[in-house]
């Protein structure tokens, strides 16, 4: 690379890196996202005009932007290998594909709206806590299996003894778990539960516990699962921080060592 690309490159490696140019991507795609939604309206032709020309500009300007990050990227056969990378290529490629063609309408209007979650993909603390969520997935996932399991079983319980009262809400156990999930989301639960009152005065003790074990337990062990994960990013980010900022100030003791050499040789 010679002087003058090497010197084109870090220009765009600033421009790409400063806060009014990701300010700039977060405007854009905060703009685009309202522009998708005002689609949605009947609105007079001239100004899906307006959209129209918004929509187009958008769209060159994300496939303007994406160009310039991997233009800058310091490893360029690494750039696709980070998932968001690959995200932004997608929607962005995706969001040229021409709305007047009737067998990809819809890709295209969907890639659109996808548009709008790169608002994750920009912001690094977006970013942050959607990695530590989707870490924090398998984790949860058996948390979720607990939970069927007693979903599994209240709804037997509750068919088994609730069927004669109310067949839409305790018809079989399948049915009996969406009413017990609508208990779980207190969405009238209490209508429920004084139904099966009536003729079993003590039902309360059943939908207490169950309450009691979904929306508390499993809930607090949820959350208590995805702080755990966001702790322990948090922790590998700050040493990952630490590790580079002793690097770069490694390399400037160096730089600094051989200028004092050099200049030491020269005044011998």
């Amino acid at each position: 690379m010679t002087q003058q690309q090497n010197l084109i490159f870090n220009s765009l490696k600033q421009v790409e890196a400063s806060k009014l140019f990701q300010g700039g991507v977060i405007a854009i795609i905060v703009l685009s996202a309202l522009t998708t939604g005002a689609k949605t309206y009947n609105l007079p032709t001239v100004f899906e005009h307006v959209l129209e020309g918004l929509d187009t500009a958008i769209t060159f300007f994300f496939l303007v932007e994406i160009l310039l990050r991997f233009i800058v990227h310091d490893n360029k056969k690494r750039f696709f290998l980070d998932g968001w990378n690959i995200f932004d290529t997608l929607v962005v490629v995706g969001s040229l594909i021409p709305l007047e063609n009737a067998d990809a309408v819809l890709i295209g209007r969907l890639l659109r709206i996808f548009r709008v979650l790169r608002l994750v993909s920009v912001i690094p603390d977006l970013r942050f806590l959607i990695n530590s969520l989707f870490k924090a997935i398998p984790r949860m996932g058996y948390i979720a299996v607990l939970m069927f399991i007693i979903f599994y079983i209240y709804a037997a319980i509750g068919s088994l003894f609730f069927h004669s009262i109310n067949e839409v809400l305790w018809g079989d156990v399948t049915i009996s778990m969406l009413t017990l999930f609508r208990v779980a989301t207190f969405e009238d639960w209490t209508d429920v539960m004084y139904e099966t009152m009536d003729t079993y005065p003590l039902s309360w003790i059943y939908y207490l516990t169950f309450i009691f074990l979904t929306a508390f337990v499993f809930l607090n062990m949820m959350v208590g699962a995805i702080l755990e994960v966001m702790s322990a990013e948090q922790n590998a980010r700050e040493q990952a921080n630490a590790h580079q900022e002793r690097a770069d100030m490694a390399e400037q003791i160096q730089v600094l060592q051989q200028k004092v050499d050099i200049l030491i040789e020269r005044l011998k």
